[in-house]
């Protein structure tokens, strides 16, 4: 519970400043992100050592993949039951 307290903390304060980042940096900040929430839930889930190591890459790969067109700012979301919309970048 505590490593998840703290990995939480670290992405918002992380998050903060994605506005002025570069694309590089918002990649690089995703998959931090992603890899840190893939660490937290193998922790939560009592992972052996090498689900832990699968859960934190793949959650940096997931999280350095972002579904935006670079060209008209628009970003892809998932409406949850499998399909996606698209609308301006937050």
């Amino acid at each position: 519970m505590k490593s998840m307290i703290l990995a939480t903390a670290a992405i918002a304060s992380l998050s903060l400043g994605a506005c002025t980042m570069s694309n590089n940096e918002r990649t690089a900040l995703g998959g931090l992100a992603g890899a840190a929430g893939g660490l937290v839930l193998a922790d939560a889930l009592n992972a052996n050592p090498n689900w832990t190591i699968v859960a934190a890459l793949g959650g940096a790969a997931a999280g350095a993949l972002v579904a935006r067109n670079q060209n008209t700012g628009q970003c892809a979301y998932s409406n949850g039951d499998g399909t996606y919309y698209t609308g301006a970048c937050v």
